[in-house]
């Protein structure tokens, strides 16, 4: 195996902005890592409800192995939608992608019982090292920062790329403390590889990229694990 291939192996791949069983059902051979699902105001939004019953169909045994972590996406949420959520949606990871402060990430992981991923969206003017001092308080207490590229409206989930150079200064960080660093934000089974082989990233995220039309395209879904995955 090349280094190439090796660090495509153990880099770990996220399809987000699922909605249906029907896609699921398609794409359950492949081995993806994590799946992900969207509780903000998007396109993808889906109810607890939807999000539960794919949850159930993720988990059950003639699902890939090993299981793939299940994802919720929420920006600003309160206390109470996610314990709502969560009481009906058993989720592995609570990812969020605004302005929550690190008392409520502590807040989250201790009284869900969940993993917690911090999202930080980076634009072109974005000062790393100032990110980085941001993060900081975070450290000890959420499981993985994922980059996204910043839009003033969306503030991420775009599916533009953002200017990777800035990649290894928050990899470095991430490590330094224990966590993973995901990437995300623009990446399709055209680039994905290039990523993996300059930058190394633990995982890499993606939603816009393997759909077709605005929805989820399982060729696209198959050609980017296996390009991630060097298969």
């Amino acid at each position: 195996m090349t280094i190439i291939e090796h660090n495509q192996a153990r880099t770990s791949v996220k399809i987000c902005g699922l909605m249906d069983i029907s896609i699921l059902r398609s794409i359950a051979s492949l081995p993806m890592d994590q799946v992900g699902f969207v509780f903000a105001p998007s396109k993808r939004l889906v109810t607890p409800e939807q999000a539960a019953e794919m949850i159930a169909f993720i988990r059950q045994s003639a699902y890939s192995k090993p299981v793939p972590l299940t994802v919720g996406v929420f920006v600003n949420p309160t206390k109470e939608q996610l314990i709502a959520t969560l009481a009906i949606a058993p989720l592995d990871v609570i990812q969020l992608h605004a302005e929550e402060t690190p008392e409520f990430c502590h807040w989250v992981k201790e009284n869900l019982k969940v993993q917690v991923y911090k999202v930080v969206t980076v634009s072109e003017t974005s000062e790393t090292a100032q990110h980085l001092a941001l993060l900081q308080p975070f450290a000890e207490i959420v499981d993985a920062i994922l980059l996204d590229t910043y839009d003033p409206i969306m503030g991420g989930g775009t599916g533009k790329a953002f200017a990777w150079h800035c990649i290894p200064d928050y990899l470095a960080w991430a490590h330094q403390n224990g966590l993973k660093l995901i990437v995300a934000g623009g990446l399709n089974s055209d680039n994905v590889a290039q990523l993996i082989a300059e930058f190394h990233p633990d995982g890499v995220d993606v939603s816009s990229g393997v759909e077709t039309n605005g929805a989820k395209d399982a060729h696209k879904i198959k050609t980017f694990v296996e390009r991630v995955k060097g298969i």
